[in-house]
């Protein structure tokens, strides 16, 4: 007598389960085969029958069907395989992590090359440990902590501004972005093609320096600015006034300014004096109100972000045979973007941003302690 066959039952739940893992479009085939397999054993098909239906031999259907009567469903998957012997010792793998911070002598960092070398192995290997390791030699980030004994009196002043601006008043973000060169490439560059990318000379002409004064309008991103030949309290002084006529009367101007010289100029200062008076009386509020930045925080200035957009969309990669031109580009970019102003909105967390430079200062404290 033949030996009976061993019954596998499935409810209508398992059963819909399985199917879908035939029936889903991107299914694995080796998904597909161990469902199948299932479903016809559960049809009341031999395990040889099922082989020769599904197309494998019977080992095969006999491994799936163990697994499933283990495991269910979760038994039909991969199941996580050992891989191959780590082909790098222990210690040479700690070696590499660990003598990341340093470097040989003569250098400054390591390279890949020069650690896989150091240590026999491939550059492949040690990118692939201080990959894992969130390792990163290569980078460095430039930072500045402020000094400044009144930092976070100063912070709230100007952080309050953005977050919370003042009524009947201009939130005016200013800055100086001093000696534009006006640079002349050598040689005529390749245009951007099809098959070859732009190309510019190394080396240029230099044909003079400008000065761009800017302010930043916060509510609407409008950009108010002048072009200087020198860079003293003279021209910022006539800055100012230029700000006073463009804006309209009876409003108070919030300017958010750096610590640099020419700024806190005596004269300056008293022509700003002398202006406020004349405003208080007149309309009952200041003309014009300084918020000076913390020293070495020139990022909480939103106009150098303005500053950024020039630099990169302007000046760096173009070719200016004199300062008359280099003041035409520019112009004609300011010009473009008054058409449709950017506004630039602080987002951060005032407490946030306090945590962080916390944290900084205590990291390098500990570092000099060491």
């Amino acid at each position: 007598m033949a030996r009976p066959i061993a019954e596998l039952s499935l409810d209508a739940e398992l059963r819909k389960e399985l199917q879908s893992m035939i029936d889903r479009p991107k299914a694995l085939q080796r998904d597909v085969r161990r469902a199948r397999i299932i479903l016809k054993r559960a049809e009341g098909l031999s395990q040889q029958q099922t082989a020769e239906a599904v197309g494998v031999n019977r080992p095969v259907v006999v491994k799936w069907e163990k697994r499933f009567r283990q495991s269910g469903i979760a038994g039909l998957a991969e199941a996580k395989r050992s891989g191959r012997k780590p082909s790098v010792r222990m210690s040479v793998r700690k070696q590499i992590i660990t003598e990341v911070t340093q470097p040989p002598v003569g250098h400054t960092r390591w390279s890949s090359r020069r650690m896989a070398k150091a240590k026999g192995v491939s550059a492949n290997t040690v990118q692939r440990l201080w990959r894992a390791n969130d390792l990163k030699p290569h980078i460095t980030r430039t930072f500045k902590l402020s000094r400044d004994k009144h930092f976070e009196a100063k912070f709230w002043d100007v952080i309050g501004l953005y977050l919370n601006p003042p009524d009947k008043a201009l939130v005016l973000c200013c800055d100086e972005k001093s000696q534009c060169q006006a640079l002349e490439r050598t040689q005529p560059g390749l245009p951007l093609g099809v098959g070859h990318i732009k190309t510019a000379t190394h080396d240029y002409v230099r044909h003079g320096t400008v000065t761009l004064f800017a302010a930043l309008n916060y509510l609407d991103g409008k950009i108010v600015r002048r072009t200087a030949a020198r860079h003293t309290h003279r021209e910022w002084l006539g800055f100012l006034k230029h700000l006073d006529q463009e804006a309209p009367e009876g409003l108070t101007l919030h300017l958010i300014i750096d610590n640099y010289a020419t700024h806190k100029h005596p004269k300056v200062r008293s022509w700003i004096k002398w202006r406020n008076q004349g405003h208080l009386k007149a309309c009952g509020s200041e003309r014009l109100v300084m918020h000076f930045t913390p020293t070495s925080s020139s990022w909480m200035n939103l106009v150098e972000r303005f500053f950024r957009d020039l630099t990169v969309d302007c000046i760096r990669e173009g070719s200016f045979t004199s300062v008359r031109e280099l003041n035409e580009a520019i112009e004609l970019y300011l010009a473009q973007r008054d058409l449709q102003p950017k506004r630039y909105v602080w987002k951060a967390q005032g407490a946030a941003i306090l945590e962080k430079i916390r944290r900084a200062r205590a990291t390098m404290e500990s570092a000099n302690n060491v």
